[in-house]
């Protein structure tokens, strides 16, 4: 069972945020929000967070489950990871409720299908699935790392072999976002910009990993410019040791990225993040501190004052 207290705090969060939604006039389609109608409130904030959640999180129970505690924590949708680290639950998906009951399971709890992080398997795979259930962002790595003078020549090479893939994006009212990594071709500064002036299609865009950034001493900041508009997922993820992956368990200030993704438009959700996941209890306890400190990096970074 979910501890009282993370329901109470999960209840107030929907809350501060539910009050955040109702006070923009700006609408929802898909993942995006659109800009602000005519008419639109004086005091309403410039832009909205909202919070997604990874399964991984909480791998070692079922979809059911896991969507259970998602919920229950405030979060507003879910990325639902296949076989990575021997994550069962976007394979179980596929294999036992399918699109169709994907879609009621979700709705029981009230979340959005934010994401499939399909880094075992691939996007193929699942992109039937994925529009099926009602769209969404596909995430994926993307190359090996090349020397700095190649760059260019493999990042369009890299983007003319994604073709096909952002060919089923379409087809599947869905998107593809590739994550950064250290040691692969999206990784620095510098292949954030080669990506993002060489990428001419809609359907394709970053997933954004600060713990890879920090782990080369980049800035998150900039990298959230460099993509602007082309960003599609942001792991809200730092660079240490267990827990401390987490924003307001480590020792990264947050509220700079927050204020970062605010100025660069970013349409999508915010998704508190870490590896070597603790027993769901404390995953539970550890993501309600998260999700804590990230409101409150909104309220400082964002909010008028």
């Amino acid at each position: 069972m979910i501890h009282d207290s993370f329901q109470r705090s999960a209840v107030d969060r929907r809350q501060f945020l539910g009050r955040l939604a109702c006070g923009t006039a700006a609408g929802m389609l898909g993942g995006g929000l659109l800009a602000s109608a005519p008419g639109a409130s004086a005091a309403a904030p410039p832009w909205t967070m909202r919070l997604s959640c990874s399964s991984i999180n909480f791998a070692s129970l079922p979809i059911e489950q896991v969507c259970e505690r998602i919920a229950s924590l405030g979060f507003r949708a879910i990325d639902i990871w296949s076989a990575h680290a021997g994550c069962p639950h976007l394979d179980d998906v596929q294999k036992r409720l399918g699109p169709a009951g994907l879609k009621d399971l979700l709705a029981r709890h009230k979340l959005k299908l934010y994401a499939f992080s399909v880094y075992a398997g691939g996007y193929p795979r699942y992109a039937e699935l994925l529009g099926k259930a009602g769209g969404g962002v596909a995430v994926r790595g993307s190359a090996g790392a090349c020397k700095p003078d190649e760059l260019t020549a493999r990042m369009k090479a890299f983007l003319e072999a994604l073709k096909p893939e952002a060919e089923l994006a379409e087809k599947h009212d869905s998107y593809l976002a590739i994550e950064n990594h250290d040691g692969s071709l999206l990784c620095s500064l510098d292949s954030f910009k080669a990506f993002t002036d060489l990428n001419k299609n809609p359907r394709l865009g970053i997933a954004l990993a600060p713990y890879h950034l920090q782990a080369i001493k980049a800035s998150v900041e900039e990298a959230i410019a460099v993509a602007a508009r082309q960003l599609f997922f942001f792991y809200a993820w730092q660079n240490g040791p267990g827990e401390q992956q987490l924003p307001g368990i480590g020792p990264t200030d947050c509220a700079p990225w927050i204020a970062a993704l605010a100025k660069a438009g970013y349409r999508w959700y915010v998704n508190p993040f870490m590896h070597q996941e603790p027993k769901p209890d404390a995953m539970g306890a550890a993501l309600a501190k998260s999700c804590r400190y990230l409101e409150q990096c909104y309220e400082k970074a964002v909010l008028p004052k």
